[in-house]
């Protein structure tokens, strides 16, 4: 899905749409730190409706968590 994402023209748009967002610094806090624990598959839809907060948020959310886990994996590989 990533790769999808990352090609589409209005990506980089809506990346700098929702970092703009107030409340989106808590909202990614807290989606690392407390649900990815509890539900590792949660889906773009499922965190949006969880949290009340727009799709295109959620979905730079579980992007950008996705990414910084791949990089961490790869740290520990690297080891």
């Amino acid at each position: 899905m990533s790769a999808e994402l990352e090609r589409n023209p209005l990506w980089l748009i809506l990346v700098e749409a929702v970092h703009a967002l107030p409340m989106y610094p808590s909202h990614k806090a807290y989606v690392r730190d407390s649900l990815t624990l509890e539900l590792s598959e949660i889906t773009v839809e499922e965190l949006s409706l969880r949290l009340d907060i727009p799709l295109g948020e959620a979905m730079v959310i579980l992007h950008e968590i996705e990414e910084e886990n791949k990089g961490a994996s790869a740290d520990v590989d690297d080891t």
